[in-house]
Formats: structure tokens, C-alpha cells, sequence
């Protein structure tokens, strides 16, 4: 019970970083004039979904005061907004395999650091690097771009470390422990 209370928070946590992504597939039988949004697919609107997994957070952690939630979850939010601006920590997150450079059909698919159904804002460094890739530039132009999105990348990373730290500030032990577990916290 515990392990599958645990994956589910994880899937929460990892959920809040999709909350940028506008929806999911329409149902079937269902046609653009019966859906309640009209500017997104489905039923999926993503503030309320962040608005229910902060509201487990705060049960989770135990919050009953208003002011001490408050500045737990503006912590948090930074936390995952930085989470969001690394690309989940530099992992595999956000690459694309196979097809022409660019995405499908040539489209502006996402790649590392680009803006796609993760909701990273597009990194100017990544880009410039994929320039660099597609355009084959010569070996010190591509260097200089590998060097330039290491950089941007590392101080990507300082900011989720900087963020990550803030929220263990104001968190008991209890809650530090929680948010390890789900990785809010290193």
C-alpha cells in the first residue's frame, strides 16, 4: 500500500510538471461543440489538476494553517518550475529519436531544452545548439554551442538546487522526509 501511495505521489509530482500541456486526446463520439472548453481537448484543464495535486500536498504534509501553506507552496512551485527549466534534471526527458531534424514532417518538435509537452521554456542555448547540429557547423562553432548550453544547463541546475534547499528550509522533518520521497528534495 505504502509503495503504491508513493508511485502515485511521484506520478502527481511528475504530473504538476505536465500541467502546462493543454489536454488530451478528445473522446470518442464527442465533437468540439460538446466539450466545455472549447480551447482545450477534453475535459483536461490543467490549473485545476496543479490546484488538486497542491491540495494533496498540503494534506500530505499535514498543513492545517493557511500562512505556513502559503509560503510551502510558493516553495514548491519553484521547485517545479526549475525542475521544469532543467528538463527534469538533464535526464533523457524532452529527446526526440529518429525522423528528420526538426521534429515530424519538419514541425518545431520538442527537443532538449525546446518548448514541447513538458512546458519548459525553449532554452536559446539548446536551440543554438541544434543549429549548430543541423547546419553541421564547423568543429569551434560547435564546441563554443556545446560549451555556451553546458553552461546555461549548470546554471539551470544551481537554480533547482537553490530552490530545492529554500523549500527544506521551511519544511519539518516529517515533511522534509515526505518531500524527499517524492523527490521535491535532495
Amino acid at each position: 500500500m505504502k509503495r503504491l501511495l508513493r508511485t502515485g505521489l511521484l506520478a502527481v509530482v511528475a504530473a504538476v510538471c505536465l500541467a502546462p500541456v493543454t489536454g488530451l486526446a478528445q473522446a470518442p463520439g464527442r465533437d468540439a461543440q460538446d466539450r466545455p472548453n472549447r480551447g482545450q481537448r477534453g475535459n483536461f484543464d490543467p490549473a485545476q489538476f496543479q490546484q488538486r495535486m497542491m491540495d494533496n500536498l498540503r494534506e500530505r504534509f499535514g498543513v492545517t494553517d493557511d500562512a505556513e501553506w502559503k509560503i510551502i507552496s510558493e516553495r514548491i512551485q519553484k521547485v517545479i518550475e526549475a525542475r521544469r527549466a532543467t528538463g527534469f534534471g538533464g535526464g533523457m526527458m524532452g529527446l526526440r529519436f529518429g525522423g528528420p531534424p526538426g521534429g515530424r514532417d519538419g514541425d518545431n518538435a520538442p527537443g532538449p531544452g525546446r518548448r514541447g509537452g513538458f512546458g519548459a521554456a525553449p532554452m536559446p542555448e539548446a536551440e543554438a545548439l541544434q543549429k549548430a547540429i543541423e547546419s553541421k557547423a564547423s568543429k569551434e562553432e560547435l564546441k563554443a554551442a556545446m560549451a555556451k548550453y553546458r553552461e546555461a544547463r549548470e546554471a539551470n541546475q544551481a537554480k533547482l538546487r537553490q530552490a530545492q534547499e529554500d523549500l527544506r528550509k521551511v519544511l519539518t522533518l516529517e515533511q522534509e522526509a515526505i518531500a524527499l520521497q517524492m523527490g521535491l528534495v535532495n
